[in-house]
């Protein structure tokens, strides 16, 4: 196995295929933005997704075993598909709608708590101290860019804070039934194509029951297929590292997505300035990686 040939045991293995999930995510944002931007959401999703349902249903041609198929993992898989992404992002987009996108991304980053309640309530994690230090370190990191600026809605109905931190807890649920699955059928690959799979129904279902179309031309969204490659190696790495690892540190790691993503937009698409802001954030959620890395092994 992987973890034996390099000397790690699988939880800190798991952590670190976190953390390369967390860079892939947010290379996959970089490259989706690249798109023209008379491409429409709607029509962006169906090719994203739809190009991850491809990688996965070419690569699973030589990997799946049929009787996986047969399996009770097959369920809890779908439900988890149903959940993330399709429940979730439309909480999220919602959420967005009624909250501004500034106080709705800061709500969401509550993520890995909700990993650490699902994973200690259903899959029996343990919290250790160093743990629980470490995910808050990495949610106050998140959480810096988006409550030191402005743009913050003033008014909104009270419930409204329930949509982004409901795409959260569904998010983190689908990880913990992920891993509940892992134990009848152990394969990353196998619950990413049935969970994308059953999000490309749910998609494409309602977008012919809205009778959408894709608008401007289809080589447009040439940018989403690519971020679509891209976020299908992302989500095999995060099923991976849940297959290796504990939700309670997979979760808050995964998290740490935006670090990655504003150092690629300085470094490599010149899109981002580090501020005191991005430091900030740095200074934070990389002690809070380490110490998440270091408790897991």
């Amino acid at each position: 196995m992987a973890d034996a040939l390099i000397g790690l045991d699988k939880t800190t293995l798991g952590a670190i295929i976190a953390l390369v999930a967390a860079f892939f995510f947010a290379l996959s944002a970089h490259v989706q933005n690249m798109g023209p931007k008379s491409t429409s959401t709607q029509g962006g999703t169906l090719v994203l997704i739809g190009t991850q349902a491809l990688i996965y249903s070419i690569a699973a041609l030589f990997i799946v075993k049929w009787d996986y198929w047969t399996s009770g993992a097959v369920v809890l898989f779908a439900a988890a598909g149903m959940l993330r992404p399709t429940l979730s992002i439309t909480l999220w987009i919602e959420g967005i709608k009624r909250l501004g996108p500034t106080l709705n991304a800061a709500l969401t980053s509550s993520g890995p708590f909700f990993a650490a309640i699902f994973g200690i309530l259903i899959l029996g994690e343990t919290l250790t101290p160093m743990i629980a230090g470490g995910i808050t370190l990495v949610v106050t990191g998140v959480l810096v860019p988006t409550l030191m600026t402005r743009g913050i809605m003033a008014t909104f109905p009270a419930w409204a804070v329930l949509l982004p931190l409901g795409a959260a807890a569904l998010r983190n649920v689908a990880h913990a039934i992920t891993k509940v699955g892992f134990a009848d059928v152990p394969s990353p690959l196998f619950a990413a194509l049935v969970g994308t799979l059953v999000s490309l129904v749910l998609v494409s279902g309602q977008f012919l029951i809205r009778r959408q179309r894709i608008e401007g031309r289809l080589g447009d969204y040439r940018y989403f297929a690519l971020s679509g490659i891209i976020t299908a190696l992302a989500v095999y790495l995060l099923n991976q590292a849940l297959e290796l690892g504990q939700v309670i540190t997979v979760a808050p790691l995964v998290a740490s997505s935006p670090v990655f993503s504003a150092l690629l937009g300085y470094f490599v698409f010149g899109r981002e300035t580090l501020n005191w802001r991005t430091w900030l954030t740095i200074a934070l959620v990389v002690p809070g990686v380490v110490i998440i890395v270091y408790a897991a092994g």
